[in-house]
C-alpha cells in the first residue's frame, strides 16, 4: 500500500496513483457517498472529495478547503492539491486525528484556520465522520454559541460516526468540556489553551473514566 501512489508526474504514475487512491484510500466509495452537509451559513462538512465534487464546490462558490488529514506524500493529497490549484480554491491543511486526542496546538490551529479562511468553506477528513464531526461541533460552540449538547449532534450515526469505537475520543473531548462548563463558565478556546491536556483526556477515555472526573483542571 505504501510502495506506490506517491507520483503523479507522468501518465503511468498518475494511473497508478488513481488506483492507489481508489482502492487503498477507499476513494471508490467516495464517488458514490459524499457525507456532505451544511454546518452553518457558509460552512460545510464532507468526506474527502473527488475531483468532480471539488468542481461542484467551485460552482457553489466555495472559496476554501480545510483538509483535516494534513499534508501527505500519497495520492489523495497530491490530487487534492492539484485540483485546488487548478480551480483556484485555497487549500488549508489542519491535521487532526480520528482515534487520538489532538494536542491543544492542533485544535487551536484548526479553529484559527476556520476563523481566517475566506468563506464559504468546506472542511473534510477521510470519511467525514469523526475529525470532521468534531470540528463541526467545535465550530458551532466557538462561532455560533451552541451548547455542547447541541453541537454534539454532529457526532452521530447520521454521519457514520461510532461513539463506541476508538473514535469516541472525539465525543469524550466535548463531554469533558461540557462537564467543565457545569463547574463554571469558560470559553472553549480558553479551556483548550489553559486546561486541556491531550494525554490526560486520552488516558481518561482509554480507562473509561467519567468525563466529570476530568472536568477539574490539574
Amino acid at each position: 500500500m505504501r510502495s506506490f501512489g506517491k507520483d503523479i508526474s507522468t501518465p503511468w504514475n498518475r494511473f497508478l496513483s488513481r488506483v492507489h487512491m481508489a482502492f487503498f484510500d477507499h476513494g471508490i466509495l467516495r464517488g458514490l457517498w459524499t457525507n456532505f452537509y451544511k454546518v452553518a451559513p457558509g460552512i460545510f462538512r464532507s468526506n474527502h472529495p473527488t475531483d468532480r465534487r471539488f468542481r461542484q464546490f467551485k460552482a457553489m462558490g466555495i472559496k476554501t478547503v480545510v483538509n483535516l488529514r494534513g499534508p501527505d506524500k500519497f495520492s489523495f493529497y497530491l490530487f487534492e492539491r492539484e485540483i485546488c490549484e487548478e480551480l483556484g480554491l485555497t487549500l488549508v491543511d489542519a491535521k487532526l486525528w480520528a482515534r487520538l486526542a489532538p494536542s491543544s496546538k492542533r485544535i487551536l490551529a484548526a479553529i484559527d484556520a476556520i476563523r481566517q479562511a475566506e468563506k464559504p468553506l468546506v472542511f473534510h477528513c477521510k470519511s467525514g465522520a469523526d475529525r470532521t464531526g468534531f470540528l463541526a461541533a467545535v465550530y458551532l460552540i466557538v462561532f455560533e454559541g451552541a451548547t455542547p449538547a447541541e453541537a454534539r449532534k454532529h457526532l452521530g450515526l447520521r454521519y457514520l460516526h461510532l461513539k463506541f469505537t476508538k473514535t469516541g475520543i472525539q465525543d469524550y473531548i466535548i463531554d469533558v468540556y461540557e462537564s467543565r462548563q457545569a463547574i463554571g463558565p469558560i470559553g472553549f478556546e480558553d479551556w483548550i489553551r489553559d486546561e486541556y491536556r491531550s494525554a490526560r483526556l486520552q488516558d481518561g477515555f482509554d480507562r473509561k473514566i467519567p468525563p466529570s472526573e476530568l472536568a477539574h483542571p490539574e
